[in-house]
């Protein structure tokens, strides 16, 4: 096969009426297969384009046909194979990014040194600066023997550069050099209106430097804004990679890196997992406050909250579903709430407390307009990666909708902090409880993560602050708790209800007549810590509930500004859903646990 033909050329000139030269640059490049990028704007044209030799001098005589482009001169390198991948011709303000006003090397630019004059200079060792205007990962490939280079990360960065340099160099020889040229047309005017009294531009820039004088006085290869990444002094492409991530040009070495992953990262710009995961834990932290900022329940609003018949129910009326469903509402109230229009089907259709439903019916109760109570809204992300999102919930805070709350709830905020993707809790805490809260990502890791709960295989550590002071240091409680909830949601201990198994171990005793304890339940009855401890007779401090009298509380969930539930989900252990392996995370203590 023929070789393939690059050419790099820029010329300032004055163009006009640049959207039909587009088109028709776009247009005469695809029919001869050329492919590479043509740069055009008011102020001249910059191009890299590759292709069949013939192609390529038919767009060259079609380009110096425009008036003001009849001196463009090209740089000319071969390749194997074609450079780049499509045809792109765009319009800019500037051929070169620059952000300079006032420069415009159409009508004048420094002297040009032309490069058997600067290899005659550097021969005889006249005193004179080499300046490289390039970026940092292209001088990492190479640069001229003693040249002073800049930490640039983009070539607008280059004014600010030049305003470090000392005061006598404005009186002293100042060789700039780049690529091809283009950026000393603006650099070294640029300069000259800063003081700097000697500059001269390599012409033609290193490209035509090692056409003209090869590898003397220069160390290295020169990067190329093409596949090729860079080429030798004898411009032949080198062995020279770049990374898809972070634009940086690889060395041998540097490919063989392990860090080095192909359309991913590289030695330069490769993070530890550890870390991309502390920064998505940061990040999604701050999604979940922005979402809760301000609490979206703060504003009167219609509530239209769904439920769903059950297949046992399926033909009876909607009273008879109603005082089944929610039985801590007597049947005068759901009476009452039918009678007022407010219970209806998907298409808003008001239905009558005898109204005949179905199994799977989709039904709506529309509340009044109201605001919801306030919460705690400071949810904290201590972890997050491909499977699991392990929050430290804050308190109060419900994590559903229920009662007063659906708008200021955990999952609204993570339904609007991570839509479009379903972030779903793996387990439950009680609105008062803070700590370790694991959820999964998707429906497929729920399904891995939720029996491990319910198979009792999750190892969970709470911390209480408790009235009392146990005696023993260790004690245990498997008193059988409630199966269904009673006034308000609370559960008790009873005979005839559900094993239950809570191990303690005391951490500390307090000069009040409190004690810290650790908690470890075993099985997952709701409530089942705080029911174990206020049988035991030492209920948790804070509790609204479970009173240290030994009576029930008429309120579940406390208000913000309330005196905290001391109950702590401290840590949580379990297989996570893609290694297998056991993980574990924990909460910081709060304060009362000091």
């Amino acid at each position: 096969m023929l070789p393939i033909t690059n050419i790099a050329a820029y010329k300032f000139a004055r163009l006009e009426n640049l959207k039909p030269l587009r088109q028709r640059l776009l247009d005469f490049c695809k029919a001869r297969k050329l492919r590479g990028t043509i740069l055009i704007s008011a102020e001249g044209i910059n191009l890299f384009v590759a292709g069949g030799r013939e192609g390529i001098e038919e767009l060259l005589t079609e380009l110096r046909s425009l008036p003001g482009l009849e001196e463009l001169k090209a740089k000319y390198s071969e390749s194997d194979a074609q450079p780049f991948n499509r045809m792109l011709v765009r319009i800019k303000k500037e051929i070169i990014a620059f952000g300079v006003e006032g420069i415009d090397p159409a009508t004048r630019t420094s002297e040009k040194l032309p490069p058997h004059t600067l290899k005659q200079w550097l021969d005889e060792g006249r005193p004179v600066t080499l300046l490289d205007t390039r970026n940092d990962y292209e001088v990492k490939l190479g640069t001229f023997h003693g040249a002073k280079t800049f930490d640039l990360d983009h070539f607008r960065n280059f004014p600010a550069a030049v305003d470090t340099l000392p005061e006598e160099m404005k009186d002293e020889p100042i060789v700039m050099f780049c690529t091809g040229g283009i950026r000393c047309e603006k650099a070294g005017p640029y300069m000259e209106s800063r003081g700097f009294r000697k500059i001269f531009q390599l012409e033609g820039g290193i490209l035509k430097y090692f056409e003209d004088c090869g590898s003397a006085h220069y160390d290295g290869e020169c990067f190329v804004f093409d596949q090729r990444v860079g080429v030798d002094p004898a411009l032949h492409e080198t062995g020279t990679a770049q990374c898809f991530a972070c634009q940086a040009p690889l060395t041998d070495d540097e490919q063989s890196d392990p860090r080095y992953v192909p359309g991913k990262s590289c030695p330069h710009c490769y993070r530890a997992p550890e870390e991309l995961m502390r920064e998505a834990a940061r990040a999604g932290t701050v999604r979940l406050q922005q979402a809760a900022t301000p609490l979206p329940g703060s504003k009167p609003y219609e509530n239209r909250r769904p439920f769903i018949v059950p297949q046992e129910h399926d033909g009876g009326t909607l009273l008879e579903v109603l005082t089944a469903l929610f039985a801590h509402e007597s049947v005068e109230h759901w009476r009452a709430i039918c009678a007022a229009g407010r219970m209806e089907d998907a298409n808003g259709v008001a239905l009558t407390a005898e109204t005949p439903v179905f199994a799977g019916q989709r039904i709506y109760h529309r509340l009044p307009m109201a605001a919801e109570p306030d919460v705690a809204s400071d949810v904290v992300v201590l972890h997050e990666d491909e499977a699991i999102v392990i929050l430290n919930k804050p308190a109060p805070l419900p994590m559903h909708p229920c009662g007063r709350f659906n708008r200021n709830t955990l999952q609204y905020f993570l339904d609007r902090a991570y839509d479009p993707q379903k972030i779903r809790p793996a387990h439950r805490l009680d609105a008062n409880t803070t700590g370790v809260l694991v959820c999964a990502r998707t429906r497929h890791f729920a399904r891995l993560l939720q029996p491990q709960f319910e198979r009792g295989e999750v190892g969970k550590v709470y911390l209480a602050r408790i009235q009392g002071t146990p005696s023993e240091e260790r004690f245990v409680c498997t008193a059988p708790i409630s199966a269904e909830p009673g006034e308000l949601g609370s559960r008790v201990v009873d005979e005839g209800g559900l094993s239950a198994r809570t191990e303690f171990a005391v951490k500390a005793r307090f000069p009040d007549g409190t004690s810290l304890v650790e908690a470890r339940p075993l099985t997952g009855r709701t409530n089942q810590i705080r029911v174990h401890l206020w049988s035991l007779g030492w209920p948790v401090v804070g509790d609204p509930a479970y009173l240290p009298d030994g009576r029930l509380g008429d309120a579940m969930t406390l208000a913000v500004g309330d005196a905290p539930l001391c109950l702590h989900a401290w840590r949580m252990e379990f297989t996570h859903p893609v290694s297998r392996k056991r993980v574990t995370f924990e909460a910081p203590a709060p304060d009362w646990a000091a």
